[in-house]
């Protein structure tokens, strides 16, 4: 997909731009899919018992030889550096391993790194493990870490995690096995992201070898995993490596099939031709439900479905409009429809477990937001007030999943019936996506749905877009007192402390509706009765969760 990674003017840019690109793509197969972090009790999520969240699947009997997986789309690439979607990092999270590294339970631990010291508010220091192979047989080195981060740095790289490294200033070896980044500023998010593809770390002689070739034919990384057959436009396979540092995989093989047609990769896990699958299509919940041929779970997500606002400078910019909105917008009956059931009113945009570390003050703060019950009259007046009847506001949609196409039905119902003009603009899947990246495709759009998951247990990931200049606050929002929120919180290591600042700019950002909250979406993966052991968050990102699947009985 096609995107400006140089286009961030602060360190907080293009870690965030990835994400709703992912969304966009992934809903361009089957409907936008969370992840890892269950839905907050808040609002008014009446839907929450149509679905039982499960903090994992049943731990396997055994190895297996092999398993297949669906995948909805091809990777473009498997270079980590470009790794920003779900089909790339649902396959590279086997492969290659990162510095810090996720659990299935969403807590960053050591990975590569056996060790993360901060000396002082600018550096990070990282003793990486002894023994560690790439899957060539050579043994990484502090080098081999240096050259993976600086490349992500490297304009002519381009890399889509390139934000996370605007506020680096030096990465070198410290030591044989010891790495040391300098930061310019203060900044507790930057570690953060060494759990995910940003942190990834790859054999610098291997990359410089493979050429053109690296990400698409080849692969040198320390996963349990090391990259087999790729068939272009069917399937990439995966052999388990041999001489892997850490538990080994309970499975030979993963073969993943590209299934692009929702129904035709829910007929695959029905059939049995494929094992399993995550970003499982909403429509096809039931079926697989109740299917008998194996279980659907569900996991705690990151993820929550808004409304973006794109275009301020319009009807939109009236603050009051936006509120009218979001007042009259039939949440309950979008996760009714558009999620089967299976999600959460909320009037908050981060899901309530980035939230897990906020002290009680905090968390009642960052979620204490008007309330999603709707309020017609209310909602009229504010309209009347406004001058706006009559004005047009138009909203973007595709045919690339139902919650996309039944949010975008929604948001014309609630704003006909308080006097607006809202269109429903249709395009393609692709200029869906370039909603994303490309500001001439969002000319003449005032709004469009997204759901948006966080790659860090941080509200910051999605709270700084609404930051001056920031790549994805497409309305061009501009507002000092934000501004200097988001520079306090990124500047404060201490959890709490960073979490009560981010409460505020949430309550900002809700308060001001710069993107309307609508739901809470748990992640989804069915496994069929061969096999077992997946995570069922959304984890799989950037955890070797392949490793962890073995036979069923």
């Amino acid at each position: 997909m096609s995107r400006d990674p140089l286009r961030p003017a602060s360190a907080s840019e293009a870690r965030r731009s990835r994400r709703p690109l992912a969304v966009a793509v992934t809903a361009a197969a089957l409907g936008l899919v969370a992840a890892c972090s269950g839905p907050p009790s808040t609002g008014t999520g009446a839907q929450a018992d149509a679905f039982k969240l499960s903090a994992g699947t049943p731990v396997p009997a055994g190895d297996i030889s092999s398993f297949t997986w669906a995948s909805y789309a091809e990777p473009l690439t498997l270079d980590y550096a470009m790794a920003f979607d779900y089909p790339s990092n649902t396959i590279l999270s086997n492969v290659c391993e990162s510095l810090m590294k996720w659990t299935p339970q969403l807590k960053e631990v050591p990975g590569l790194a056996q060790r993360a010291s901060h000396p002082d508010p600018t550096t990070w220091v990282y003793d990486l493990r002894p023994g560690v192979h790439f899957h060539d047989g050579s043994t990484m080195t502090a080098d081999d870490v240096v050259y993976s981060l600086s490349r992500q740095m490297d304009p002519k790289v381009g890399a889509a995690w390139a934000g996370v490294f605007q506020n680096v200033t030096s990465i070198t070896k410290t030591g044989p096995l010891e790495v040391t980044v300098k930061l310019k500023t203060p900044d507790a998010v930057f570690p953060q992201y060494m759990a995910t593809a940003a942190g990834v770390v790859a054999s610098e002689k291997g990359v410089k070898a493979a050429g053109a070739n690296w990400g698409s034919g080849t692969l040198d990384c320390t996963g349990p995993f090391k990259l087999g057959a790729w068939n272009k436009g069917q399937s990439i396979e995966l052999d388990r490596f041999a001489d892997y540092w850490g538990t080994p995989a309970k499975s030979g093989k993963v073969t993943f099939e590209f299934l692009t047609d929702p129904s035709a990769r829910t007929n695959a896990m029905l059939t049995g031709a494929v094992d399993g699958g995550y970003l499982i299509p909403t429509e096809s919940y039931q079926r697989l439900r109740t299917s008998g041929v194996g279980t659907l779970y569900f996991g705690e997500s990151l993820s929550t479905v808004n409304v973006n606002v794109t275009n301020m400078k319009g009807v939109l910019g009236d603050a009051r409009v936006r509120e009218a909105l979001s007042l009259a917008l039939d949440r309950a009956g979008f996760v009714k429809q558009g999620l089967a059931g299976n999600g959460q009113v909320t009037n908050a945009l981060t899901d309530k477990a980035a939230w897990a570390m906020a002290d009680p003050s905090t968390l009642k703060s960052a979620f204490d937001l008007p309330s999603t019950t709707p309020d017609l009259a209310k909602a009229k007046e504010l309209i009347k007030e406004a001058g706006a009847a009559g004005k047009t506001v138009t909203v973007a949609t595709s045919a690339i999943g139902q919650d996309v196409s039944l949010l975008a039905t929604a948001i014309q119902a609630a704003g006909t019936e308080i006097g607006l003009n809202v269109q429903v603009k249709t395009i393609a899947p692709d200029a869906f996506s370039a909603l994303f990246t490309d500001p001439k495709a969002r000319v003449g759009i005032d709004m469009f749905p997204e759901t948006y998951y966080l790659s860090i247990t941080d509200p910051m990931d999605l709270l700084a877009n609404f930051q001056t200049g920031n790549y994805q606050n497409y309305a061009g929002y501009s507002n000092p007192a934000y501004d200097k929120l988001v520079q306090q919180a990124t500047g404060t290591d201490d959890p709490a402390s960073r979490l009560a600042v981010e409460a505020k700019m949430q309550q900002i950002a809700v308060q001001q509706n710069l993107w309307i909250p609508v739901a809470d979406w748990p992640t989804a993966v069915f496994l069929n009765k061969r096999i077992t052991g997946a995570p069922t968050s959304i984890s799989y990102l950037y955890y070797p969760w392949a490793a962890d699947i073995g036979a069923a009985r």
